[in-house]
């Protein structure tokens, strides 16, 4: 009877990790967080799109000077969301990649935003049972018959 017993203790916990593994490297699941992490940002919700952030947290923005840690970003980010005047990125489509091991994902995303359609991509690392996005990195798109008209554009600001 005992044996039968230490049998079902195993098969149990076989069969919740096995759930939790799938759940845990879920496309879906992962979408879900990153739309709640854009929504956070619109709907000013300062301290859960933070918390979604990893202590190592990079930044990437559309200007050549936009790269922030997490306290950097943290320090730009608090007077938009302070004077509700944040940004609402909407996801078209989303690809997700993951690591043998299960404990990073990586991902592209097309974006609406004000600027237009937009290309973002980062990584997440899955920590102490929870996801984390690490890296960020938002990219304005520019059509390459355009490229010499932008180019000249950037050339005359300076």
């Amino acid at each position: 009877m005992k044996s039968v017993r230490v049998v079902l203790l195993v098969l149990i916990a076989f069969v919740f990790l096995s759930c939790n593994s799938k759940k845990k490297n879920n496309p879906k699941t992962l979408d879900l967080l990153m739309n709640q992490w854009h929504n956070d940002v619109a709907t000013f919700n300062l301290d859960s799109y933070f918390n979604f952030m990893s202590d190592t947290f990079i930044f990437l923005g559309t200007a050549p000077e936009e790269r922030w840690t997490k306290t950097e970003f943290y320090d730009f980010s608090k007077p938009f969301f302070d004077k509700k005047r944040t940004w609402d990125f909407k996801t078209n489509s989303r690809i997700w990649y993951f690591s043998d091991n299960g404990k990073m994902a990586w991902f592209e995303e097309s974006l609406n935003t004000w600027m237009e359609e937009c290309r973002g991509s980062g990584i997440l690392v899955f920590k102490d049972e929870t996801w984390k996005i690490a890296h960020y990195n938002l990219t304005v798109l520019i059509e390459n018959e355009k490229m010499n008209d932008f180019i000249l554009l950037r050339k005359n600001n300076e």
